[in-house]
């Protein structure tokens, strides 16, 4: 994803368009600026402060459901729609005949995909009650409110779960979790004997990455404080709560690859935003802060200090 700050060109940046849509401005006038500020050397912008703790549990709102199905599509909250889904958990081999739990579930729609490609039975479990009570909505308007049920759960805080699974599965949503080495012997036990565990989630390169400006920048500005691990200290979570890991693999280009298809697409969205006044500004507000957000990201995976790893882990028999 571009930088949207960026001032080595003067066609601006969707930041900026965002802006001039937003304020009224007319969009030469946004480029006579730009071109002053290159003038000027370019004098570096004001970056917002790092988020406090209140600004952190406050990460979820209607403004911010609406904008990041608008980015990435019904259901999603990150890069990889329904087809990058079954792409993913074509290593899971489901059947109909199969259940599975989702950590992380978001708003359902990777716990959809796989209860309608695969006819599994799935349960979605979703820390965030917005996102929960979300999901669930879209669930059963889709007719889904029992094959593919999403519900809140703590699952840094020993959650417990009121059955057995075939197969488990999360999808970038364990990096800000504390307690993962518990949660995994959690999901192990929960497992039936041959099940498989399939993840994909960021970690960092090593302990030193953190505090390197890219990343301090990043962990500074996430809605909840991340709590990365390294991809070995990954493995040993995994292998420490019983499982053996068969797919060890960095995602990470394809993934920014996902993050720059989808913005691309957003300006052709904006248009679309809402008609009314109060909740257009809510919308650009939430879709400006979803921008830095996922521009932060980028910027930590371009360094080669933030990383997507997936892996795959068996219990057996």
């Amino acid at each position: 994803m571009a930088d949207p700050a960026d001032k080595n060109t003067q066609k601006p940046s969707l930041k900026w368009r965002l802006y001039a849509w937003w304020k009224g401005y007319d969009i030469a006038d946004i480029e006579e600026i730009l071109r002053q500020r290159q003038r000027a050397k370019n004098r570096p912008e004001e970056e917002p402060p790092p988020l406090n703790e209140e600004e952190r549990q406050s990460q979820w709102d209607e403004a911010r459901v609406r904008v990041t199905q608008m980015i990435w599509g019904q259901g999603f909250c990150g890069p990889g729609g329904r087809q990058n889904v079954i792409d993913m958990s074509k290593l899971l081999a489901l059947s109909p005949k199969m259940s599975a739990m989702v950590l992380g579930a978001g708003l359902g729609g990777p716990s959809r995909v796989l209860a309608q490609e695969f006819g599994v039975w799935i349960n979605g479990y979703e820390c965030s009650d917005i996102l929960a009570r979300e999901g669930m909505d879209i669930s059963t308007a889709k007719g889904l409110e029992k094959k593919a049920p999403i519900q809140q759960c703590d699952l840094d805080n020993t959650p417990t779960f009121n059955r057995t699974f075939d197969r488990a599965f999360s999808k970038e949503a364990l990096f800000t979790l504390q307690n993962k080495p518990a949660l995994f012997k959690t999901v192990f036990d929960q497992l039936k004997k041959d099940s498989l565990f399939l993840i994909s989630d960021y970690f960092i390169k090593d302990q030193d990455s953190l505090s390197l400006p890219d990343m301090v920048d990043w962990t500074s500005h996430e809605p909840l404080e991340p709590c990365p691990l390294t991809p070995e200290t990954m493995a040993e979570a995994l292998e420490g709560a019983g499982f053996t890991i068969r797919v060890k693999e960095d995602i990470t280009a394809p993934y920014l690859d996902m993050i720059n298809a989808a913005w691309g697409n957003t300006e052709n969205q904006i248009k679309d935003l809402a008609a009314d006044e109060e909740t257009r500004k809510n919308n650009l507000q939430a879709l400006q802060k979803e921008l830095e957000l996922w521009n932060r990201r980028s910027i930590a995976f371009r360094s080669g200090e933030l990383i997507l790893y997936r892996y795959l882990a068996h219990k057996s028999s």
